[in-house]
């Protein structure tokens, strides 16, 4: 495996400025020790990631201005606007050799400054095709995958969900922030409403809460003390990556009902590790979800909807389990992180072999 030790050394660039954990992140964080398997990759990182690679500014201003051996320019990939208009800044301002690639997960149309900021990319990479109709123009479709060594179920799911020490035989979860925009208040009605009925089953969830939301979580807590599920509804905190993963494992269904969803990794690495899903609209859902399959869909904000939904499958814990099983099979064979590496590479390699134009058909830039 190529090993990264200074940016001179790498011909692409990768970003990451945000200092808290977040999509972003965990997709650089599992993303890059691949892609540094077909080439050296450096990752300018202000999020702690502790990845193989990882530069600082300073770097960018040693050894920006020279290219490795044989290429006239580096690929700069952004995530985020911001990252992507330093890397601008650094081409146009002090002139350094940079080509740009700009992945767009968003679900809306941004307004003039965003796009006047990634439409000046070499390259633009939209995670669904509905990202995609978003932007004034695109170089193709890439969907985000899932490490399936990383996220694998147990041997047994009943003997995971005992390890968690929590009452019953079976789990359901909610992963992501605690806000509207998740969907957390839809998930809570729907426990309340069927957890009575399956005493088998207990509900779990996790994801952090930042303070603008506070009032938010609490008025979910006492909807559960109001319904008399306090012990079958365990809201988890802000956990760790490692333990995001176990819980996944230990759960038998996930439930990812967003208002709004750029794309949305949870509910693959949940199925990924065993788990069938129920998931609204939003995202990469549809595109990931058969109904009957590896769980059930609903429409965005439909809370009896998707209470109907979970009721359905977890009156048959049997069931479920086998969903959860085809669920993995699904994701192992056509949404694995290696197809999403393969398809970023594909970029680059086009984006190397370009002019100045880049390898889409951009508007004029204004």
């Amino acid at each position: 495996m190529a090993q990264v030790s200074a940016l001179r050394d790498a011909p692409v660039l990768v970003t990451n400025l945000h200092r808290r954990y977040a999509g972003v992140s965990a997709t650089v964080r599992a993303l890059v020790p691949l892609q540094q398997r077909y080439q050296p990759t450096a990752v300018l990182d202000r999020g702690g990631l502790g990845l193989p690679g990882t530069v600082g500014l300073w770097d960018l201003l040693r050894h920006g201005w020279r290219p490795p051996s044989g290429d006239t320019a580096r690929i700069w990939h952004a995530r985020r606007s911001g990252e992507l208009a330093l890397g601008l800044a650094l081409r146009h301002v002090l002139r350094q050799p940079w080509k740009f690639v700009y992945t767009s997960p968003s679900p809306r149309r941004h307004g003039w400054l965003w796009r006047a900021i990634v439409n000046r990319s070499d390259a633009i990479i939209a995670v669904t095709e509905r990202a995609a109709s978003f932007l004034d123009w695109h170089t193709t479709v890439v969907p985000h995958g899932v490490d399936t060594e990383v996220f694998a179920p147990p041997p047994d799911k009943r003997a995971a969900w005992r390890e968690g020490g929590l009452p019953g035989e079976y789990g359901i979860g909610i992963f992501g922030r605690i806000r509207r925009s998740k969907g957390t208040d839809l998930f809570v009605d729907a426990m309340c409403e069927v957890l009575p009925r399956h005493p088998r089953f207990t509900a779990v969830i996790t994801g952090l809460c930042q303070r603008e939301d506070e009032a938010f979580r609490d008025g979910l807590l006492e909807r559960v003390r109001a319904a008399g599920l306090g012990s079958r509804v365990h809201f988890l905190g802000d956990l760790s990556t490692e333990e995001i993963r176990v819980w996944y494992r230990r759960v038998a269904l996930c439930v990812a009902p967003p208002r709004s969803e750029g794309f949305g990794l949870t509910p693959l690495e949940a199925m990924a590790s065993g788990a069938a899903a129920v998931t609204s609209r939003e995202g990469f859902f549809p595109s990931l979800i058969v109904p009957g399959t590896n769980g059930q869909i609903v429409d965005t904000g439909d809370g009896p909807a998707l209470a109907r939904a979970v009721d359905d499958l977890i009156g048959d814990p049997e069931r479920l389990l086998a969903l959860g099983r085809s669920a993995r099979e699904h994701v192992v064979a056509r949404h694995s992180i290696q197809v999403e590496v393969e398809g970023i590479q594909a970029v680059y390699r086009e984006l190397a072999r370009s002019g100045a134009g880049g390898v889409g058909a951009p508007p004029p830039r204004r």
